[in-house]
């Protein structure tokens, strides 16, 4: 199983269409952690994200928000979607998450932005 997970100077990403990177987490049977990467996001397009993510492997997105348009995409590639997630470490949230113990609130990107269109979706 991989996760995946927004970074921003080394930290969660509150915006899951605006990180500098994903940090990888690949995660054994064990639920132990074999292997982890930071990978640079692609230039910003909306709906590359998820099929680049998809591309990569990632079995499962941790994010603080996403929006709706984010999340249909990477659930029509089979990967799961955790958002509302507070912690701010990416590996303390992969860990949280495999004890089922992920500490999450609403997601940061459920409303309209001005314009009436949500940014967060990219």
């Amino acid at each position: 199983m991989k996760y995946a997970v927004p970074v921003v100077g080394g930290k969660m990403s509150p915006h899951f269409g605006h990180c500098e990177q994903f940090a990888f987490y690949d995660v054994d049977e064990k639920m132990k952690i074999t292997h982890k990467e930071f990978i640079n996001s692609p230039e910003h397009q909306p709906g590359l994200l998820p099929v680049w993510l998809a591309e990569k492997g990632a079995s499962v997105v941790i994010a603080g928000g996403m929006g709706p348009m984010a999340v249909d995409l990477l659930k029509q590639r089979g990967v799961d979607v955790v958002l509302g997630a507070v912690e701010s470490d990416p590996e303390k949230a992969v860990l949280s998450h495999l004890k089922g113990s992920l500490a999450t609130s609403d997601n940061t990107c459920n409303h309209e932005h001005e314009h009436g269109h949500d940014n967060c979706a990219h």
